[in-house]
C-alpha cells in the first residue's frame, strides 16, 4: 500500500492523518519510545502545514515558534510549506521551519 503524500490529501484526510500521528505520538510517550515520539511530533507538524495557508506568513515578518516560548524567527523567504530565515539572538545561520510552527505576534508588540 502506497501511503498518500501530504500535497495530494484534502482538509478531511490531512485532519484525520494529524489526529492518527497525535495518537500514535502519545502511545510511544506512554511506552517511553522517545525517538518513535520525536517522529510522529515531526510527521504531524509537516501534515499541518499543509493545512496552514503559506500566503499568511510574509517574508520580512518576525513570528513566535510554537513550542519554544519567547523564541523568535525572522522569515526570509518561503519555500514549499518551509519558511526560511534566522532565530532571532541565535547564531545567525539561516535555518527552515514548517509553515505551521509560525504564529503572528499580537499586534501592538
Amino acid at each position: 500500500m502506497s501511503e498518500k503524500k501530504y500535497s495530494d490529501m484534502n482538509e478531511q484526510e490531512l485532519r484525520t492523518e494529524i489526529a492518527n500521528l497525535k495518537e500514535k505520538a502519545r502511545k510511544a510517550e506512554q511506552l517511553g519510545i522517545v525517538n518513535e515520539y520525536a517522529v510522529y511530533e515531526r510527521k504531524a507538524t509537516m501534515a499541518q502545514a499543509y493545512l496552514t495557508d503559506p500566503g499568511s506568513i510574509k517574508p520580512g515578518e518576525m513570528y513566535q515558534i510554537t513550542g519554544d516560548p519567547g523564541m523568535y524567527f525572522q522569515v526570509e523567504y518561503l519555500k514549499g510549506r518551509f519558511a526560511w530565515g534566522y532565530r532571532l539572538g541565535g547564531d545567525k545561520y539561516e535555518e527552515a521551519l514548517p509553515i505551521s510552527l509560525l504564529m503572528p505576534l499580537k499586534e501592538g508588540k
